[in-house]
This record gives structure tokens, C-alpha cells and sequence, in this order.
């Protein structure tokens, strides 16, 4: 029996390496391919004679170590090169609008800076008021398919200290 593992591990380790291979082109988190390459050692051990028993901890070893040394940086890149654009409701959260329906505290309609039209309701934090047509406001958050909004602060642009202000 125990010449029969050392002679067909081979089958064995490719076996474990094809399917490890899929299921890390199915994750794409590098765990199943350092799996992969630990088997591909204990493969390589075979091939030099060792017995299975050796194979098994060669294969171990090396895909604990691969995954302990190797794949952190690997995600790391991977990681770097991915969108910084905020999309779906992260994209919202910030955004001006315009009321064109009075908002209140139940109902209400923005057209956001996006050109969205949004249902939009004042947000619990701002005092009990309407917000009326024409006025700027800004997301605060999202519900469902509603715009919680806050009425947007106006900054008035600062007047330089050597410039006075005309005087009438």
C-alpha cells in the first residue's frame, strides 16, 4: 500500500493542484494559489524521491509560508490599482441640489447636481421647516429611494482687509 502512494502521488498532487487552480480563479484571493504552488512542491518532492509522508509537510510548509509572506503584498497591489470613483449611494452623499417641489419633513423633489431628480425629506437634524423652490440643498443621506437633505450653509466670499467696502 505504501509503495503504491509513493509510486502514483503525482496523480495525486496534480489532481489537488487543477483543483485548487479553479477554485482560485473562482475567489481571486490568492489563498488558493499559494495552496497551489505549496502542492506544486510537494509534487517537486516527489520527483526527487521523497516519500509521501515528506511530500505532505513540503507542501504544507511552503503554502503556509507563501501565504503568510507572499500573498499580503500581492493584495496589496491588487488593491492599489482598483477605482476611487464613489459610485451608487457613496456617490450621492455630499451632493448640492435644487429644491423644485417644497421639501418637508415627509415629501418633497431635488434635482441634484447630477441631473437626477431625487423624493427627497428634511433631514430630522435640521430645525422643522420647508425648504422652498429655488433653494440649495445638500445630501446628507439616502433611504430607500429618498434624499435626506440639509439646506446647503452659502459661503460668502471674505473681503480682503485692505479693501474696504464701498460705503452709501
Amino acid at each position: 500500500m505504501l509503495e503504491f502512494l509513493d509510486s502514483y502521488a503525482w496523480i495525486f498532487w496534480l489532481g489537488l493542484i487543477l483543483l485548487f487552480v479553479v477554485i482560485e480563479m473562482l475567489t481571486l484571493e490568492f489563498t488558493f494559489l499559494m495552496i497551489a504552488i505549496g502542492s506544486l512542491g510537494g509534487l517537486i518532492s516527489g520527483a526527487l524521491g521523497a516519500p509521501w509522508y515528506v511530500q505532505i509537510v513540503v507542501a504544507g510548509i511552503l503554502s503556509l509560508l507563501l501565504i503568510l509572506t507572499l500573498r499580503p503584498p500581492l493584495l496589496r497591489v491588487l488593491k492599489r490599482g482598483g477605482d476611487p470613483a464613489k459610485s451608487n449611494v457613496d456617490a450621492l452623499l455630499g451632493l448640492e441640489g435644487l429644491v423644485i417641489d417644497h421639501v418637508t419633513d415627509s415629501a418633497g423633489h431635488v434635482k441634484l447636481s447630477n441631473g437626477d431628480i431625487w423624493t427627497a425629506r428634511v433631514s430630522p437634524l435640521t430645525e422643522n421647516r420647508e425648504l422652498v423652490r429655488g433653494e440649495r440643498v445638500l445630501v446628507t443621506a439616502i433611504e430607500g429611494a429618498t434624499a435626506i437633505v440639509v439646506p446647503a450653509q452659502r459661503v460668502e466670499p471674505a473681503v480682503p482687509a485692505d479693501r474696504k467696502e464701498p460705503t452709501t
